[in-house]
Parts: C-alpha cells; structure tokens; sequence
C-alpha cells in the first residue's frame, strides 16, 4: 500500500452568507479506497462534494492530490487548464442525473469516445472498439452503440455515463447520489456493477448519498454528516453497526424501521 495519500482534504469550509454549507473537514481517502458520506438534506454532503471535485470554490481549506507527474499538489491552486486536464484524467464525476454528465444529442459510442479523444485519441477504429469494450463492461448490448442516450431507460443511462467517466482509467472518481432515482432493482444491478468495477480498477472514490445500504455495499470508510459538520466516521460496518452519535443512531434506526 502507498504511503502517501491520494487524496488529503484539509479544512475545507464553505458557507452561504451566515448558513454553513460544510465546516473544517478533513480526512486523507488512500489509493483503492472508498468513502461513504451520508447526511440528511441540507447536512452540507453535497456541498462538500462540490469543493472536493472543484465545482464550488470552498472559503477555507486545502485538496491536495498525489499527481503521477508531480507528486502531492493542492488542486485549488491550480490553474484552470490543469485542473481541466484532471478532470479528463484522473478524476470522473458521475451526477445522481445522467444527462448532467452525458451528451444527449451524441450517440453512446460518441459519448464514451469524447473521453478518449479529450486526452489524444484519435484512430477512430481503436476509438469505437474501446466504446465497444466499456458498453459491454456496463452490460449495454454493442448494437445500442450509435443510439442517443434518450433512447435508453434511467438505468442504462446512469451505466452509459459511468463508462464514459471510466474509459480512461482514472484514479479518483466522486459520485453523487449515483442510484438516486432508480427503481429498487434497478439501483441493485447498477450497486453490483460499481461495486465490481471499483475493485477490478482499483479505484477510489468518494461518494456521496442518503442510501445507507449503497454504503454499506461500496464504502470502505464512512462519514456522518449533519448542519455542515462531520458528526461520526470511521470503518463503515462499525459506524453503521455501532453508531456512536445520536444523528447516527437515528439515521440506522430510520431504515432499520421501515
């Protein structure tokens, strides 16, 4: 195992006039590693999540990445055009909504190649046998390939984009509520397929959702949030198993009564 994070959050503050939107977080995510971050409305997960992957400016704090290149670099000191390149490398979003992350007006082969030819790709043949290659690996037929996303349901959507955000191989990805939405067995086969494909790569990811179970089945580490401030964290099984907060307790018991 490295002995350097991949990722080291420091601090990280953002509020909205006199609202805090999240306070003074950190932790270090290493290499291979997922974080669960669950949260009520409004307890500030998205907000960080947006600091995190550079779509809010936070008011505080530091996001430091261990680059291949240079080794550990604040990400929100970096120019626009590196931080770009980034997001075309190492780091993926996936959004709760698919068509936040999916070019509806291209074909699905189109929408996975994009990401290729971002970073240089340009052999159009190698470029459609990878399409090819990561609609199979998301289980979306290869006849589907120069179909529009909105011909797709919900669920092949949500699978369509996060072939589009793995297809380079990046080491970082955040995700958004990324069963949010979707029918009970839909959400289960989308689970298993993420999951599956977190441990084949290596990935590490943050994620972010009220889905206790999606947590339990993917996150390594968890951490609890609530009016901004992180609560409780710690190995997933034991926060959710033994939850030592009150916030916490009550977010177990909610699902275990229903």
């Amino acid at each position: 195992m490295s002995d350097t994070p991949l990722l080291t959050v420091e601090g990280i503050t953002k509020t909205y006039g006199g609202r805090i939107g999240c306070a003074v977080v950190a932790f270090d995510l290493w290499p291979g590693e997922v974080m669960g971050i669950v949260g009520e409305s409004g307890s500030g997960k998205s907000t960080l999540l947006g600091c995190l992957a550079g779509h809010l400016s936070p008011d505080a704090g530091r996001v430091v990445f261990d680059t291949r290149a240079d080794g550990p670099r604040d990400v929100l000191a970096m120019s626009e055009p590196e931080r770009r390149m980034l997001g075309r490398t190492d780091w993926a979003f996936v959004h709760q909504n698919p068509r936040d992350g999916l070019r509806m007006g291209v074909s699905a082969g189109g929408n996975v190649g994009e990401r290729l030819m971002a970073v240089g790709a340009r052999h159009y043949g190698q470029i459609r046998d990878q399409a090819l290659d990561w609609l199979d690996r998301v289980e979306i037929a290869g006849d589907r390939i120069d179909d529009r996303p909105r011909q797709f349901s919900g669920g092949m959507q949500q699978r369509l984009q996060i072939a589009r955000n793995l297809v380079n191989g990046p080491r970082l990805v955040f995700m958004d509520e990324p069963t949010g939405g979707l029918d009970v067995s839909v959400q289960a086969r989308l689970l298993d397929l993420l999951r599956g494909l977190v441990r084949q790569m290596g990935l590490s990811a943050v994620i972010v959702t009220h889905d206790l179970a999606v947590v339990r089945l993917l996150a390594d580490r968890l951490m609890v949030m609530k009016g901004g401030h992180v609560v409780e964290q710690g190995l997933t099984d034991q926060v959710l198993d033994d939850p030592q907060h009150a916030y916490t307790q009550l977010l177990v018991s909610s699902v275990l009564q229903v």
